[in-house]
């Protein structure tokens, strides 16, 4: 048996033995959940544009109608009303994968244990990491937008009313600033014509985590427990209002402010479009390393209702 032989079972031996590995690995990796990269909680995941689509489109829409008393026998039946504008979002084709090299393969093999999982693992998260910033603060070079800063939505800066006229959370009462987060919700409320009702406000993390720190004094409670208790919302609905504190919220308002977002969280209202979720495929040899290449296919994110939306800024 040559030489050039022996090389290639023993590059075929371990080929088989890294398909077997990679195969319960990536088991247990997609499996992993990342509480901190959460979008799937904040934006809505569509899946449902085939793996391949070139580009998804769709309509943003305001418009109300009424429905009216008609005779049943004629053509007076009442139609809604819309402004419909068309949109088309591109899809495009993004990769993670990881690699393990030869010697790594083999010692693995001849000690009988298993591959390490920590390569696979990081890709994965690499992957949760892009789609996460994607879908909040979107994509320049894709000419996407996020949730964070999305053309069409209304933005207003907070009253005034803290010390020396100044907008910052920092200067006012527990009392304005729950006036400052009720403000925002009925803003929705208004705006929409009582079509509206916002389930969901996001914050920036120093703000939420002062809320949840600040007790009002009359009360006991956390200005966080307050507003969880007595928001517009909850009083509509009897639900609890979802509230998060994430990064990346302190400079996105008007001026460089901190920014609070309210809004209904619906696919009817936004949605992120992920056609192709990500994928390890198989194992591939390069030379004397063995590559397991990650594939995913993202359209970014499409706000359909912008004014089920609100922008608080300069909190």
């Amino acid at each position: 048996m040559t030489m050039h032989t022996q090389f290639n079972d023993a590059m075929q031996a371990s080929l088989g033995f890294a398909q077997k590995q990679t195969s319960h690995i990536e088991a247990g990796v997609y499996a992993l959940r990342y509480p901190e990269l959460n979008y799937a909680e904040l934006v809505p995941v569509d899946t449902s544009a085939g793996e391949w689509a070139k580009s998804v489109t769709y309509y943003s829409m305001d418009g109300a109608g009424k429905a009216g008393w008609i005779n049943g026998n004629g053509k007076d039946i009442p139609v809604v009303g819309a402004s419909m504008n068309q949109h088309e979002t591109a899809v495009y084709t993004a990769g993670i994968g990881y690699s393990y090299g030869y010697e790594e393969i083999n010692q693995a093999r001849l000690l009988g244990v298993a591959l390490d999982s920590t390569k696979a693992g990081l890709a994965r998260r690499a992957y949760e990491q892009m789609v996460y910033e994607i879908a909040l603060n979107g994509d320049t070079t894709k000419g996407f937008e996020g949730l964070y800063a999305y053309t069409g939505v209304p933005a207003a800066s907070v009253a005034a009313d803290g010390t020396g006229s100044a907008t910052a959370w920092s200067t006012k009462t527990p009392d304005q600033i729950i006036r400052d987060v009720n403000a925002l919700l009925t803003g929705i409320v208004t705006t929409t014509k009582e079509t509206e009702l916002a389930d969901t406000l996001i914050l920036p993390t120093e703000r939420f985590n002062y809320i949840a720190s600040t007790r009002l004094t009359d009360t006991g409670l956390t200005i966080l427990e307050f507003i969880q208790k007595a928001n517009v919302y909850t009083a509509q609905t009897g639900q609890p209002l979802m509230i998060r504190g994430k990064r990346g919220l302190l400079t996105k308002g008007a001026g460089g402010t901190a920014r609070m977002i309210a809004y209904r969280r619906s696919p009817e209202v936004l949605k992120l479009h992920l056609p192709m979720p990500h994928r390890f495929l198989p194992v591939q040899m390069e030379g004397l390393q063995f590559t397991i290449p990650g594939v995913f296919r993202l359209g970014g994110v499409d706000v359909r209702l912008p004014k089920a939306i609100s922008y608080g800024d300069g909190l």
